[in-house]
C-alpha cells in the first residue's frame, strides 16, 4: 500500500528561511525588528523566519490561523 501524501502547510522556501533564522539565533546575530534587541527565544526566531518567508511570497498560512480554527470548532 502506498502512503497518502499529507498536504504541506509550509513550502520548502519557508522552511529554509526558518532554518536560517534559527542558525542566526544560535550564533547570536539574529535581532528583532524595531528595537533591534538580540533574539533569545526559539519561538521568536521561528516567527521571524516565517514573516520573512511571507514577505518573500512563500506558501505560509496567515498569522494566527491555528488559533482561529480551534475557536471555531469549539463553538459548534
Amino acid at each position: 500500500m502506498a502512503k497518502k501524501a499529507k498536504k504541506r502547510r509550509y513550502s520548502k522556501g519557508a522552511s529554509k528561511k526558518v532554518g536560517r533564522a534559527m542558525k542566526k539565533r544560535k550564533s547570536g546575530t539574529l535581532r528583532s525588528g524595531r528595537s533591534g534587541k538580540k533574539v533569545k527565544s526559539r519561538k521568536q526566531a521561528i516567527a521571524i523566519g516565517l514573516s520573512e518567508a511571507r514577505r518573500a511570497g512563500a506558501k505560509v498560512p496567515k498569522k494566527g490561523s491555528k488559533k482561529r480554527s480551534k475557536k471555531s470548532s469549539r463553538k459548534s
